[in-house]
């Protein structure tokens, strides 16, 4: 581990650069939008592009100095670590099989990392990387991003307060429609690669949306999964990963109750849906229901009373949607808002470690690599399970 740098002072923005994000992605501005939201981040530093043409022409768009745009992720890893004004912390926003060999390159050096979903292309290498995680003492933070949503973090305090009762029946839906035709052999960047298992790993749809499907059912309820039984399916004639999943989940007793059961559809092929997450939750007292599309509602039914509408800012919303809300009752939050919760959140992290055994406040929630690892489990269970003809699967 790398010691003894100039950490940017209190007070200031906290040194980042960038892996990926350059022309042509779009992961890697929003990361940057988020990042700058509340001007907790300033990027200084990028290895943008594995194309050293386009890597340059994206740091000058971007306005990086031209000495810290670097041909290769091990390059920029190893001379900021060596800088005195080196980067802190790095985002990760690279197709899925870049992810390990960028992040272990950084937390060998000493930095902490921002990571896209899912963690990696393989369960071998998530669990590599969250041992290394582990034994360098940094920050691993992954940009499950729904996770930010005020009304989503509601719904999970509603959950933990008991406010529920026991949880009985969970399902979780992601359809989209842009894979619906083959646009990956007609130019698209960003079908090109989600649909090529040497870039994207196993998982296709399942990788893609339906891990953020399973993160936010876990992240709201608590539930531990302990079998699925998945039906993968590649519609659109000669695609090699799934663009379609349907997928019963068992989850883990909790006491003498009987276990809580749950649904899980994801699909790229959905024609009339963009982005439409959708999450609900059943218990002995209540039920829930959040919807991305809509996302400063959250619909809230008490066994046996009238259905009651909660607002991001305003009627029966609590301290926990209220801390990550920035604009006051009417005024929508969203998408990038959401992300850029989980960039303030990792900033409060990393600027409570910064001194010698500092830890991470209590009230900072965010994905880990631990959460990272499980993400691909499930999407390995999800296709072993497939491939089985739907057998259950252990996680």
């Amino acid at each position: 581990m790398v010691s003894g740098r100039n950490i940017s002072r209190n007070g200031g923005p906290i040194r980042y650069g960038m892996v990926g994000g350059g022309q042509g992605a779009f992961i890697g501005g929003v990361h940057r939008i988020a990042a700058r939201l509340d001007g907790e981040f300033d990027l200084v530093a990028g290895a943008l592009s594995s194309d050293p043409g386009r890597a340059k022409a994206s740091a000058a768009e971007l306005g990086l100095d031209p000495k810290r745009s670097y041909a290769s992720f091990k390059e920029m890893a190893k001379a900021e670590a060596a800088r005195p004004d080196g980067i802190e912390a790095v985002a990760i926003v690279t197709p899925n099989h870049m992810h390990y060999p960028a992040a272990k390159a950084f937390l060998e050096a000493g930095i902490h990392v921002i990571c896209d979903k899912p963690l990696t292309s393989s369960l071998a290498d998530a669990k590599k990387l969250a041992a290394l995680a582990e034994s360098s003492g940094r920050l691993f933070v992954l940009t499950h991003n729904y996770t930010g949503y005020p009304m989503v973090r509601q719904a999970r305090e509603m959950v933990r307060a008991g406010q529920l009762g026991d949880i009985r029946v969970v399902q979780a839906e992601y359809p989209q429609d842009w894979l619906t035709e083959k646009v990956e052999d007609a130019g698209s960047k960003q079908a090109s690669w989600r649909t090529d298992p040497k870039q994207s790993g196993a998982g296709g749809a399942t990788g893609d949306i339906g891990t953020h499907a399973y993160n936010l059912l876990r992240f709201v309820t608590g539930l531990e999964l302990d079998a699925l039984a998945a039906d993968l399916d590649a519609f659109v004639p000669g695609r090699r990963l799934d663009d379609n999943a349907h997928i019963l989940l068992r989850f883990r007793p909790k006491g003498k109750e009987q276990p809580a059961k749950g649904m899980l559809w994801a699909s790229q092929v959905a024609p009339g849906n963009e982005n439409g997450l959708k999450l609900r939750v059943f218990g002995t007292k209540g039920g829930l229901e959040w919807v991305q599309a809509d996302p400063n509602y959250l619909w809230y039914t008490p066994f046996g009373e009238p259905k009651r509408l909660m607002t991001r800012a305003g009627a029966g919303a609590g301290p926990a949607a209220a801390r990550v809300s920035r604009v006051p009752s009417g005024h929508p939050e969203g998408y990038l808002e959401g992300f850029a919760n989980i960039y303030a959140e990792a900033a409060r992290a990393i600027r409570a470690v910064r001194k010698k055994g500092g830890k991470v406040p209590k009230d900072v929630v965010f994905p880990t690599v631990a959460d990272g690892v499980e993400g691909v489990a499930f999407i390995e269970a999800c296709v072993k399970s497939s491939r089985r003809n739907g057998a259950w699967t252990k996680l």
